[in-house]
């Protein structure tokens, strides 16, 4: 990925995310940033800033790291907007999957299209959630579901980021459900999985997770593949704790996943589990909202230290979300965490759950990725949630939307 040498200067609120500033964000009023070949090379004062060749005047406005998405599922075809319109009517998730709506009818409509089609699909989704800045995304397989349609979508994941000059980090989630042809036989769909499958996605693939939860993979099915996952040098990640308290936030601290996804049915004991093991909580207030369900206990997660992350979960059946700047305004509005608490979790805490310790703070040596907002104040981002908050996008020193 190309890099590029550029100055921010007249920024009028810098969130760096830097502890050892004060605050949580670390802000810096009236505040420059200097960045070469992609890294940042000085934050401080704009009185104080270095002469550069290529410089930017953000006018004032704000400006923070690029959104870290640590959650998305957003290679896929089809449309699900009439089960959208079934559950507005009053059918549950739970009863469309069981009438073989739900992940199997995307399932069907992604095995069906052709490679082209996904990828036109793909990047279409990420290039309007960098627009949004996203600069760094996760990116899951789990719609192909047998061989070769989950190393299918795993290699359209990262051609796609390649194409927009997006990071992917690709996981594989071919345990996202049971296919139709394995109905009844799950455990057989694990060892086909761990047998066959695993051994030739894990080289496209950096982290391995697991739907582990009511109607999808049990505890002990879950353990099997993520262990199966470490082998091939995958860390393990878990869809734990969305639809019934599973069992899969604690198996999340067992096995020392990096994070734990959703939690919309956690318990103090579950919270304390995550906090010891230093698991990641990646909260997704946008399918809480699509669902309408209660929101995940994200104020109570901060309290108690456990890391907290944000993503979008873009998908097509319970949360058809792509910006990130709608998921902070729904994490302070619907969950209730602070404007403080959602931007470092859209930020650094999703670097923090792809393990990536070079983005989501704007310090010296990190990535040069940076948003500038088109207001004065971070605080916009909730405060105004319908608007169009993202003016430029800077991936790795480059000028890259806006």
């Amino acid at each position: 990925m190309k890099t590029g040498s550029i100055t921010l200067t007249n920024i009028g609120q810098l969130v760096t995310n830097d502890p050892e500033r004060d605050g949580l964000l670390g802000i810096v009023e009236d505040a420059a940033v200097a960045i070469e070949d992609g890294r940042i090379t000085w934050v401080g004062d704009a009185a104080d800033v270095p002469e550069a060749a290529i410089t930017q005047d953000c006018d004032g406005q704000a400006v923070l790291p690029g959104f870290v998405d640590p959650h998305t599922h957003l290679v896929f075809a089809g449309d699900r907007a009439g089960e959208f319109a079934r559950r507005l009517r009053g059918e549950s998730y739970e009863q469309i999957m069981a009438a073989g709506g739900g992940i199997q009818s995307t399932v069907q409509a992604t095995r069906a299209a052709t490679l082209g089609e996904l990828t036109d699909a793909a990047l279409g989704r990420v290039r309007r959630l960098q627009a949004a800045g996203t600069t760094t995304v996760e990116i899951k397989s789990g719609y192909g579901l047998d061989l070769e349609n989950e190393k299918r979508l795993l290699a359209v994941a990262a051609a796609a980021g390649s194409a927009v000059a997006l990071d992917v980090v690709p996981t594989f989630l071919g345990a996202h459900t049971v296919p139709e042809e394995f109905a009844g036989a799950a455990d057989d769909y694990v060892d086909y999985l761990t047998e066959v499958v695993l051994p030739e996605c894990a080289p496209l693939a950096r982290f391995c997770d697991v739907f582990c939860d009511e109607g999808a993979f049990t505890v002990d099915q879950s353990r099997r593949v993520l262990e199966a996952g470490k082998q091939h040098g995958l860390s393990p990640r878990l869809h734990a704790n969305q639809l019934a308290p599973s069992g899969g936030a604690q198996l999340a601290a067992e096995v020392g996943a990096i994070s734990a996804d959703h939690l919309d049915h956690i318990d103090d004991d579950d919270i304390a589990a995550l906090r010891a093991s230093g698991t990641v909580a990646v909260l997704l207030p946008g399918v809480s909202f699509s669902l309408r369900t209660p929101q995940p206990r994200g104020p109570d997660l901060w309290e108690a230290g456990v890391t907290v992350a944000l993503g979008t979960d873009c998908n097509p059946g319970t949360a058809n979300i792509e910006t990130m700047p709608f998921v902070v305004a729904l994490a302070c509005l619907e969950m209730g965490l602070t404007p403080e608490q959602a931007v470092w979790s859209a930020t650094r805490g999703g670097a923090r759950a792809l393990g990536l310790e070079d983005r989501g703070q704007v310090t010296v040596g990190a990535r040069g990725d940076l948003v500038v907002l088109r207001e004065a104040s971070y605080v916009h981002l909730a405060y105004r949630p319908d608007f169009p908050s993202v003016r430029t996008v800077i991936k790795r020193g480059l000028v890259t939307a806006g």
